[in-house]
Order: C-alpha cells, then sequence, then structure tokens
C-alpha cells in the first residue's frame, strides 16, 4: 500500500467551500474496517450541492466529498470482505459527513459496501453510480406496486439526467412504455428515444401550479424532480397507479391536494437510497446486472478525472450534465 495518495478536499470558507486537491496518508482517513483502493466516483446532484456549496451537505471539515465509489479492498478485517473483493459504495453519508469517492483511498465500514456482481465492471459500477442504483430501486417500486407493463406508460421527470436515463434504459428493457420528461426535449430527444422512450414531452408542462386533479394518462411514474412536477404527474395518474419519487431537483415542496389519492387509490411510494438495508441493495446490484443494457449504458455515459470535478459539479446544478459521468480517480 502507497504512503500517500491523491485526494480533492473541501474547506470551509465563509462562501463556497474551498477545493483542494491533496496528498493524503492512511492517517488522514476516517474509522472504519475496511480499505478500500478505489478506482472511479461520478458526479451526482447531491455531489454538485456538495462542491458548490449551494447546500449545506458537507457535516465535518475538511472533506473529501463524493457520495459513491467502486473499487478493490486493499485490508479488511470485515468478516464478509477480503482482499481483491471488488466492491460499491452508496450513501450511508460517505461523502457528507464521511470521507467520500473523491481520493485513491477510502477506509469505510464494511456494512456499507456491497460486493460487485461479476457482470458489473468497477467502470459500470460508477456508470450506474447512485444515480442509477436510485432508478433501479424506483423501478422495483413500481414493480411491488403491481405496475407490469401492460398497465400503460410510464412517465419519467428529469429524463436526461442520470436517475432518468437509467430509469428509462431500465423499463425499456423490461417492457414498458416510457414516457420520458425534459425541459431539453427539443436537444435532447434523440438522445433519450435511443435509450428507449417512447415519447417525449416538455417539462415545462408540468412545472408549473395545476389542477388537483386531472385528465388520466400514467399508469406509474418514476419522478427525481418533485415540487410542482410531482404534484401533477399524480394529478395525472390513472386509476391504482403509482409514483415513486427519489429527487428534489425542482424543489422539496408537495404543492398538490389529497385527491389521486383518495379519488383514485394512487399510491406514492419514496425511494430513499442512502440509508437503504443492505438487502435491498443487493436485489438492487442484482437485477442492475440482469436488467441493465451495458450498451445504452456506454451510450450515456462520459469519461472524467479528478480533476474534472469542480467544473462538473458546478455544471449539473445547471442542469448541464446528460446522462452519467464516470470519474477516474487515478487519471
Amino acid at each position: 500500500m502507497t504512503d500517500t495518495f491523491r485526494a480533492l478536499r473541501l474547506h470551509k470558507t465563509d462562501g463556497a467551500p474551498e477545493v483542494r486537491f491533496e496528498d493524503l496518508t492512511l492517517a488522514d482517513l476516517m474509522d472504519g474496517d475496511v480499505v478500500v483502493r478505489v478506482d472511479c466516483s461520478t458526479v451526482n446532484f447531491k455531489d454538485g450541492l456538495a462542491v458548490t456549496g449551494k447546500s449545506p451537505i458537507i457535516r465535518t471539515w475538511p472533506l473529501t466529498p463524493g457520495i459513491d465509489f467502486s473499487g478493490v479492498v486493499e485490508t479488511s478485517s470485515h468478516a464478509e470482505f477480503k482482499t481483491g473483493d471488488r466492491v460499491v459504495l452508496n450513501g450511508w453519508g460517505v461523502g457528507e459527513g464521511h470521507h467520500g469517492g473523491y481520493a485513491q483511498l477510502a477506509r469505510v465500514k464494511g456494512d456499507w459496501l456491497v460486493k460487485l456482481p461479476d457482470a458489473i465492471s468497477n467502470t459500470h459500477a460508477m456508470a450506474i453510480g447512485t444515480a442509477g442504483y436510485t432508478a433501479m430501486l424506483s423501478v422495483l417500486g413500481l414493480e411491488r406496486q403491481g405496475v407490469t407493463p401492460d398497465k400503460g406508460e410510464i412517465i419519467v421527470t428529469g429524463a436526461a439526467g442520470g436517475v432518468g436515463s437509467v430509469a428509462i434504459a431500465l423499463l425499456a428493457r423490461l417492457g414498458y412504455t416510457v414516457v420520458a420528461s425534459s425541459r431539453r426535449k427539443d436537444s435532447e430527444g434523440d438522445y433519450l428515444r435511443a435509450l428507449g422512450a417512447a415519447d417525449v414531452v416538455d417539462a415545462a408542462d408540468f412545472s408549473a401550479p395545476g389542477r388537483p386533479i386531472a385528465k388520466e394518462r400514467w399508469a406509474g411514474a418514476v419522478d427525481s424532480v418533485g415540487s410542482h412536477t410531482l404534484a401533477n404527474v399524480l394529478a395525472q395518474t390513472r386509476y391504482g397507479g403509482a409514483v415513486t419519487a427519489c429527487g428534489l431537483a425542482q424543489g422539496m415542496d408537495l404543492p398538490g391536494s389529497v385527491a389521486p389519492f383518495i379519488l383514485r387509490g394512487v399510491i406514492l411510494a419514496g425511494i430513499d437510497s442512502v440509508m437503504r438495508p443492505k438487502p435491498d441493495r443487493i436485489e438492487a446490484w442484482s437485477r442492475l446486472a440482469r436488467d441493465m443494457d451495458l450498451g445504452k449504458l456506454d451510450a450515456m455515459t462520459t469519461k472524467a478525472t479528478l480533476s474534472d470535478v469542480p467544473r462538473l459539479a458546478a455544471e449539473i446544478m445547471e442542469g448541464k450534465i446528460r446522462g452519467r459521468v464516470v470519474v477516474d480517480v487515478n487519471a
């Protein structure tokens, strides 16, 4: 094991966090029973919030951000893991209160790790990342509410983002008819259809205050936007349908009514990926290994280095990131 490793660190200031690239040692890492040599991380919306300081994500200073990573176990005193195991981590407060994936080494609790299925490489694991893992949890949520492909159209909001892109690819491969909602309808239409969307609609149609209940259209939805968008999707969901909510790109509020729930029996299923119990994580990654079209995953993925992260964090906050980004922390 090398004596030093490179990391992106955030230092507290009166304004936006100060980003520094530093050489650290094992003594700089936090407690944990597994040391992972990190191969890749990614850039999620929450990473953008942390690095830009747009929201008080960081709870400990200085901190290495990055809410997920993939890599190989270097040392372990945890019974489930041994040197050489390929692992992935999503959430658990990593990159918020515990040093995260924007470093060449990480020390974490083994209980936070999941062994990667053979079908998913370390690079593909971060092409999926927390966004894609959340998308899979959302699909599982629809399945558990009985929303099957024969029930009708599924709308995916925030469609060109990470969660949306993976959700479209997964749902299409499973046989669902997917409608993509994007504020970049014109520029991203071909991209979204290539992922499997049968139709693309303008997100502006959902982003303003709407009626408490509207004409039925959707059998289900994957929403990463929140606020008026989620309220309008609920108002248009068909009797007995289900909506999975996993994001807040438009806002944390839900300015709707109870009408969809009490008049149509609509289910609103919350999707938490951060503290999700380990059995659910294992199921999600097993399903990703089976149901994710790796060709479509590659088509939605761009490559980056650790030095690119500050720029990418700003871009994801401006809605300029399409699909997924894999950060090679060793490049």
